[in-house]
Formats: structure tokens, sequence, C-alpha cells
């Protein structure tokens, strides 16, 4: 598939889910086959457990993980010790998981394991430098149901999106979902100079002036916007949040008229439903981020935990268009 050699131009690549069930690891399985078969030296973790033979919540069969020989990988040390690969341990880590340290070890003989990760996008990033200087030419995250912070580009330069029958059965409701989030991964960038300036914020809700210098609005988050006396729009009509973006803020900017810009650092840092952001970018709002994460491909499984079908090459099809970005049916990849 084509997105095999977007990936290869990149040193780390997080596969993210919409939902649970949306073919993360079969799309984890066929990158790390494709890879080795072109003698590429792979390191790969998770964020939270994947490689699981059932799933925890539908209690449904699930593809394993396949690590091939010479492939680095972190994982928990009670899923080390139930892994079916041989392997030579390399490195433990001495901060602990709810299922022991974390284990880093290289695949002698190829086999199948399971796979827990950090808890935290800051270990997550020490991990990816760590395989980094075990010579990796690429780390790979998978993810685990609403962890898309990982897809943070402070964390991994790349990302897949998988999506599929588990978002929704209703092919219209599907594309609309998919779509939303697909937007704000593509949200606009500012410039590099103003994102010089607020990237070392640490936190809060600042204002920015016309020059583009910030200014602290002197409210610590973005959830004790009710309680401010503050005017947000004293500096000017462009604000930055440091973290988390609500609805709540979003509604309270609406409020105040047309022309307001809200920067976040990234897409992950939005917590906001489709109603909300419609009706911010109505009143003339608009979303920037300070950088954008990049997105290789959308990947689909078009069956549900439940065992609904959709037709996978016209939804394929109609998602494509739909986003303007290449979506594969990961089954079909599989074969």
């Amino acid at each position: 598939m084509p997105f095999i050699s977007n990936i290869l131009q990149h040193r780390s690549l997080s596969i993210v889910g919409l939902e649970k069930n949306t073919g993360k690891t079969v799309c984890l399985n066929y990158i790390l086959r494709r890879l080795n078969a072109l003698g590429v030296h792979v390191g790969v973790t998770s964020i939270g457990v994947d490689g699981e033979q059932v799933d925890s919540v539908f209690a449904t069969a699930k593809p394993e993980v396949t690590l091939y020989e010479g492939t680095h990988f972190i994982t928990s040390e009670q899923h080390y010790l139930k892994r079916q690969a041989v392997s030579v341990l390399e490195a433990v880590d001495s901060r602990r998981t709810a299922l022991g340290p974390l284990v880093t070890a290289r695949v002698l003989v190829r086999g199948k394991a399971l796979l827990s990760g950090a808890a935290t996008t800051g270990v997550l990033r020490s991990q990816i430098e760590q395989l980094d200087s075990m010579g990796v030419d690429i780390a790979i995250v998978d993810g685990a149901l609403s962890r898309l912070s990982l897809a943070s580009p402070t964390v991994t330069e790349a990302m897949i999106l998988a999506t599929g029958a588990a978002v929704s059965a209703n092919v219209k409701q599907l594309v609309a979902k998919t779509k939303f989030l697909h937007n704000l991964i593509l949200l606009d960038e500012v410039d590099s100079a103003l994102r010089d300036r607020l990237s070392v914020i640490p936190s809060g809700l600042w204002g920015v002036d016309d020059e583009g210098r910030p200014h602290d609005l002197g409210i610590a988050s973005v959830f004790l916007i009710d309680r401010a006396s503050t005017d947000l729009l004293h500096y000017g009509h462009t604000l930055f949040a440091s973290g988390a973006v609500s609805d709540r803020l979003l509604r309270v900017l609406a409020a105040k008229g047309k022309g307001i810009t809200l920067i976040a650092r990234d897409f992950t840092k939005l917590f906001i439903t489709p109603e909300a952001y419609v009706e911010f970018t109505r009143r003339g709002g608009r979303l920037m981020v300070l950088q954008r994460s990049k997105l290789l491909a959308v990947t689909l499984n078009p069956t549900s935990p439940q065992g609904f079908l959709l037709d996978s090459h016209s939804t394929c099809e109609i998602l494509s268009e739909a986003l303007q970005t290449p979506v594969y049916d990961v089954m079909k990849i599989e074969k």
C-alpha cells in the first residue's frame, strides 16, 4: 500500500483508533510485516494494552501482534512473561505500572506478544528516544481507546487513523464522525514565530496582541472560564489555550462576536463536540494549532463487534471523497 513508502520517511508513527475495534492491530500487523520484508529495524510499543486474544469489552476474538526477528519492543513485565516470541531482555525501566515495570527486549525468533506500554505521553516520548538510541529506524506506537494524546506531533512524527463500523453502522454517521476528527487533525498552523513564542507557555489562557505578543489573562484553566472577570478580548481577538479546550470555552467565545481566533497546542487538546465547533465557526470563529499532526492514511474496518458488515468498497470510496485522504480496508490489506 502507498502509505508504507510514506511511513519510511518518518522516525516515529502512531496508530490511533476513533473507537475500539476499528482495526488498529490488523493495521499494525500489516505494517510490521511489510517493514520486516523491507529489512527495516522497527521498535514497537503501546499506550494501553494491545495484542490480547479476546477483546475485554465485547469478548470477541482479536488478532495478536506478531513480532519479527530483530524487532525491539517495550511492554509490561507481566505481558513480557506471556510472550510467544523468543527474545532477549535489554532494559528494565525503574518506573512501574499496574502490570509491573516496563521492559525492553529484542526478538530473536518470530512470535506473538502482548503489548502494554506507557500511561503518559511523557514516558512515551522517553521510550521513543530509548528505541532510537538502540538503532531502530522507526518507532511505532499502537493506541488504546480514547488515547489520542499519543498522536500529538510532540510525541510522534506521523499518524494513521483507524475508523470503521464500530464507530457507526450508519455510513452517513460514520463519515460525519470521522470527518470531524479528520478536520481537527488538519487544522491550520500558526506561523513559526508565533509558535515559538507560545510553545513555552506552560498553562493558562492568554491573549495575543496584534504584534503576536502573549499576555496572561489570569485564567489558569479553561474550565474556570465561568469564574473569570477578565476581559478576554482586552489584547485583541486572538487567544491561546495552553491546555485543554472545551465546549464551554468555544461557546463563551462564540457569544462575544465574530472574528475570534483560538489557538490550541494541537488537535489532541481539543475536547469539543461538533455542535460547539459549528456554533463557534458559524459566528466567525477560527481554530488553529501550534503544530499539526501529519496524517498518512485512514484505515477502515467494515465489521462491527456486533457482526454488522458495511460494504467495504463503497464505504472506502465515500470516506476518501469526504476526507480527501486515502482510505484503506485493513482486512483487505491483510489479504
